[in-house]
């Protein structure tokens, strides 16, 4: 089953685990994976599912294309990472 991590940056603002979750899509994995979770869920996607500006997904090290829909494809194997989006300059 894939995995979703999440980095330390995030884990110091609330207490997160990793979750292995059924899936062929980032958005069945992220769907399955943070049902039992909503204010998680709420911290990573929008109210109409899409993912939030501040917030970045890299599946097997390659962020995702569809921030949207989610649609990019994991594998049993994949590691998909939630991490923090930084700005700045």
């Amino acid at each position: 089953m894939p995995t979703i991590r999440f980095t330390a940056t995030l884990a110091r603002h609330r207490a997160v685990r990793d979750i292995t979750a059924d899936g062929t899509t980032v958005r069945a994995v992220l769907d399955a994976g943070l049902a039992d979770d909503p204010v998680l869920r709420a911290y990573v996607l929008d109210d109409q599912g899409r993912l939030r500006k501040h917030i970045n997904i890299f599946v097997d090290g390659a962020m995702v294309a569809d921030r949207m829909r989610l649609s990019d494809p994991v594998i049993p194997e994949s590691e998909i990472y939630i991490l923090q989006a930084l700005s700045g300059g």
